[in-house]
């Protein structure tokens, strides 16, 4: 079996690829900068290598998600594992629905993530369907709330938006309205006119739905 491992964690990529040698496979860790290098780079470099396998990290550096190679690495005839350091695994079920066979945390004892590369070589899963169900349903549930909560946001004007983004940046009411010229009073209208557009109590719950929102979609 042919296995490249796409990770910029060395020490993970090399053991792994050493172990899988020990088991008779053809292992190998792409040799390749991922901080520099382009998603048709890395996706070049791993088609040219002809894998059975390829052991993808999720978070290959400011530049390049792993997530946005499993498609393709999977249109390409590869079967795709992603691992991950990440514990938040509502990421897993959009992978999976991508094409990944599996997605297993960095975490995973050596030995038990040579046996789930060696179950994806042999087209088996590494998700129970049971599993696998859950993580599915779970990354469809965000992305539910992502779009529930784009249009919430939607809802506020463009001065608004800024005085949630001031509140975001950890600025008081009062700051607020002398960096603006403005009344404390205008910023408190602003403000209770913002909570009722998103359908929160509190400048903190405010707060918090933007930033969740900010995180879902940088990783949906």
């Amino acid at each position: 079996m042919r296995v490249v491992i796409v990770e910029d964690h060395v020490l993970l990529a090399e053991s792994l690829a050493l172990a899988l040698r020990l088991e008779g496979h053809d292992a190998t860790r792409l040799p390749l900068d991922t901080e520099l290098a382009t998603p048709s780079e890395v996706l070049t470099a791993v088609v040219r290598s002809r894998p059975d396998v390829v052991v993808l990290d999720l978070d290959l550096g400011a530049r390049l998600s792993g997530r946005d190679l499993v498609m393709p690495l999977s249109a390409a005839g590869a079967a795709v594992m992603v691992v991950t350091a990440d514990p938040d695994r509502i990421e897993w079920g959009g992978c999976l629905l991508l094409g990944a066979r599996g997605v297993l945390s960095k975490c995973t004892p050596l030995g038990e993530m040579v046996a789930a590369v060696r179950r994806v070589g042999e087209g088996l899963p590494v998700q129970s369907r049971a599993e696998r169900d859950e993580l599915v349903a779970r990354w469809q549930a965000q992305r539910v709330e992502t779009v529930a909560e784009r249009e919430r946001l939607s809802r506020l004007t463009p001065r608004e938006r800024e005085v949630l983004a001031e509140l975001a940046s950890g600025l008081p009411i009062h700051d607020i309205a002398d960096a603006d010229v403005v009344s404390e009073a205008t910023v408190r209208t602003q403000v209770k006119s913002i909570l009722g557009k998103l359908e929160v109590r509190t400048q903190l719950a405010a707060v918090g739905l933007l930033h969740r929102h900010e995180h879902n979609r940088a990783v949906g």
